[in-house]
């Protein structure tokens, strides 16, 4: 912020004051947000109060500023109605204190990749430059590299100027959308299980969340079910469609099922053309909207990073000059040394795309060992797994243990597989994620018999769960 002259020195004020009065003249009480100089910017309130509480003439004023601030019944906005609870709180919390072996969060617990490592040490003492603001919307040797990557991998053209957007993170990329093209009574499709920011992102930009399901379809000819078997009603979704439709989500590979491909058709034609079979871990949400599309991603897991907070938003002209509205009067810029070095990394990989040395390649090979050597682990105490196609994340069948335990401790209302994970977390130091947070409230009791694991773990951690899964089978044999 720009220093401002008060009268006897130069101050930076860098935060904003809310003053809330519950009785002027007596009490006042005012919190400061952002930081900044609370004790100057406190004093001028009080003595402006008060200046206005000594003359006849302020005192209506007082006394109507009083009567709004007082009538003031609920606090915050209502678009946050609802949506204040979050499950990764609870399980997260339940798992720290229980020392547990935590296979819930999807994130890594092994190190970035040298070439990624020494990307972000260059950054960071590399040019001083890159300690400062750089382009709003995206570093130039950013947007250029992903124009240039995802141009050929899709086989479009794409400019770096009006077709690429970076946001911090791929989290901030989705609400940057929302808030751009949905708008108060909207309609957004989301095909569940869906990740779970979603709702909440449509409710609070006042548009009208409207559920469709994946339905499982086992076959006979193997053993375990596979997340190809989770099909998509094209009839059903063909229904949802009204003239209040404004979008469609769609994730790629689906967060949890581990899906590939969810949409191949049907009413809307902008299906997702990425091939992800070769980043089978690499997950990319797709928005269709008025026949358009645009791709959100981030760098975050798929460079072993969750802290780098890069993300970014490719798509037509006419729907990203709307996002970078949002944008610019939000975040308006996103940490130039995290977009460099995420730069360089793509840089690196663009060189060794399609060889062995790509570490595109060579990061879904180690997530299908990885993949595989959970889900046998699983199996040895009677949980089915789901065998994922695609991203680090693979969903466990639990009905066996919800017919042969289905009074575990909880609320009445919830579902089976939060009170069976809490029991898990509790009594045989595994983490997991209940399946049914990924559902509407009123599909939840539907899907309550899933678990999901997260595989993205190094190998000491995978040595933990093997310990803990041969203790609860020793039990099971007891």
């Amino acid at each position: 912020m720009e220093p401002k002259d008060s009268g006897t020195s130069f101050e930076f004020t860098t935060g904003v004051l809310l003053c809330f009065s519950r009785t002027l003249g007596k009490s006042h009480q005012c919190s400061m947000v952002l930081g900044g100089m609370f004790r100057n910017a406190a004093a001028i309130y009080l003595h402006l109060v008060g200046s206005l509480q000594r003359k006849k003439a302020g005192a209506s004023l007082t006394r109507y500023l009083h009567q709004t601030l007082t009538m003031q019944k609920q606090l915050q906005a209502r678009r946050l109605d609802g949506i204040d609870k979050n499950p990764w709180v609870v399980f997260t919390k339940l798992a720290s204190e229980c020392d547990a072996v935590n296979l819930g969060q999807g994130f890594p617990d092994f190190p970035p990749p040298d070439f990624a490592v020494e990307a972000f040490q260059h950054a960071v003492s590399g040019d001083f430059m890159l300690n400062q603001y750089t382009r709003a919307f995206g570093y130039p040797p950013l947007i250029k590299i992903l124009a240039s990557f995802f141009g050929k991998l899709l086989g479009q053209e794409i400019d770096p100027l009006e077709n690429v957007l970076v946001t911090v993170g791929a989290y901030g990329a989705l609400f940057t959308a929302f808030q751009a093209l949905v708008d108060e009574g909207d309609e957004v499709i989301i095909i569940e299980p869906s990740f779970d920011c979603y709702e909440p992102m449509t409710l609070m930009a006042g548009g009208h969340p409207v559920f469709v399901s994946l339905k499982l379809t086992p076959t006979k000819d193997r053993e375990l079910d596979a997340s190809s078997d989770w099909q998509l009603d094209p009839t059903e979704l063909a229904s949802k469609f009204t003239s209040r439709t404004k979008a469609l989500i769609l994730n790629t590979p689906n967060n949890p099922l581990g899906k590939a491909s969810l949409f191949g058709g049907g009413p809307c034609r902008c299906s997702p053309r990425q091939n992800w079979r070769w980043w089978p871990a690499c997950a990319s949400s797709m928005t269709c909207c008025a026949s358009l599309t645009r791709s959100t991603s981030g760098w975050s897991t798929m460079g072993a990073s969750t802290s780098a907070l890069v993300g970014w938003v490719l798509g037509p002209d006419r729907l990203m000059k709307h996002l970078r509205t949002v944008h610019q009067n939000s975040i308006f810029h996103c940490p130039t040394q995290s977009q460099a070095a995420v730069a360089q990394s793509f840089q690196r990989e663009q060189l060794h795309f399609g060889q062995p040395s790509s570490y595109f390649l060579q990061f879904p090979q180690a997530m299908q060992r990885k993949r595989d050597h959970v889900i046998q682990s699983l199996l040895s105490v009677g949980l089915r797994p789901v065998i994922s196609q695609g991203s680090y994340f693979l969903i466990t069948d639990i009905s066996d243990f919800k017919s042969r335990m289905p009074d575990l401790p909880g609320a009445a209302d919830e579902p089976y597989d939060s009170r069976f994970v809490k029991w898990m977390i509790k009594n045989k130091g595994l983490v997991a994620i209940p399946v049914s947070i990924f559902y509407s409230q009123s599909h939840q009791k539907h899907f309550d018999h899933y678990i999901r694991f997260c595989f993205v773990k190094d190998e000491s951690t995978l040595q933990a769960m093997d310990k803990k899964l041969q203790e609860w089978k020793d039990e099971l044999r007891a």
